[in-house]
């Protein structure tokens, strides 16, 4: 009898110590998964960081919150094999900010540079000094939002110019059919913004100062990133997945650099 109550309680015991043990293996893989994933985005966010106090972007007034969109942005395009592995220039515009406003930033992302900071115009029908509407439609003469990537080079009626892609669908795809390009225009200049107050607008394109369109032009063409931002709620895009460059991140890591993508 006693023989047969030891076995009994042995086998409870066993039994009990193995069903801990498992909840205890499955705590611990749950933890090791919350934790990579937290430092996977404590080593994104301190890259983003990093390359925005290496360029001295808060001094030339970019808010980290649509610098981190872009980079995002440009980062998920990567993984998705959307951009040359070479490609390292990142053009930021944003459009929450007055024309009279150098508001458009092109930078390097590998060197962590700035190399452009300079007035760009946006469309007649999103406003005058701000921009508060946009549209992806045709003769709407708004600007359009979001991801583009930059192409070739052409002549046009406002002279060397650059065709631009949209990237995300709905909000600036259309970008090729509404001729949606990087051109230069006289009424983009310091002295519009003195007879005007602002700067003058476009019938939808990012247009820069004659003056540089042939640096912004040499320095963004041929597969590189171009992030529109803007005051809408409706905008989404699929490329601000936070998720994407975590995924690249392995839970070893120690750091994060776009230059390895």
């Amino acid at each position: 009898m006693r023989k047969h109550l030891w076995c009994v309680t042995f086998s409870v015991l066993f039994l009990a110590t193995t069903i801990i043990s498992w909840r205890s293996e499955g705590a611990n893989k749950s933890d090791r998964k919350v934790n990579s994933t937290l430092n996977a985005k404590e080593l994104f966010s301190q890259y983003v960081n990093s390359l925005y106090q290496t360029a001295s972007l808060q001094q030339t007034g970019l808010a980290f919150d649509v610098f981190e969109k872009a980079v995002t942005g440009y980062t998920n395009l990567k993984l998705n094999h959307l951009l040359p592995q070479s490609s390292s220039v990142l053009t930021v515009v944003d459009f929450t900010k007055s024309s009279r406003e150098k508001r458009m930033w092109i930078i390097d992302l590998f060197s962590k540079q700035l190399l452009l900071n300079t007035w760009v115009a946006h469309g007649q029908g999103s406003g005058d000094e701000m921009a508060t509407s946009f549209s992806d439609r045709n003769d709407s003469h708004q600007s359009s939002l979001g991801f583009y990537l930059t192409d070739n080079v052409y002549m046009g009626k406002h002279g060397r110019s650059l065709h631009l892609d949209g990237l995300d669908e709905g909000f600036n795809s259309n970008a090729r059919m509404r001729d949606i390009v990087i051109h230069g225009a006289n009424y983009v200049s310091q002295a519009a913004i003195n007879r005007k107050g602002y700067v003058g607008r476009s019938f939808g394109c990012p247009a820069v100062s004659p003056r540089v369109i042939d640096k912004v032009i040499n320095t963004i063409k041929g597969k590189t990133v171009l992030f529109i931002n803007g005051n809408d709620d409706n905008y989404s895009s699929k490329y601000l997945d936070e998720n994407g460059p975590l995924n690249f991140i392995s839970a070893d890591s120690t750091a994060f650099d776009l230059a390895r993508l």
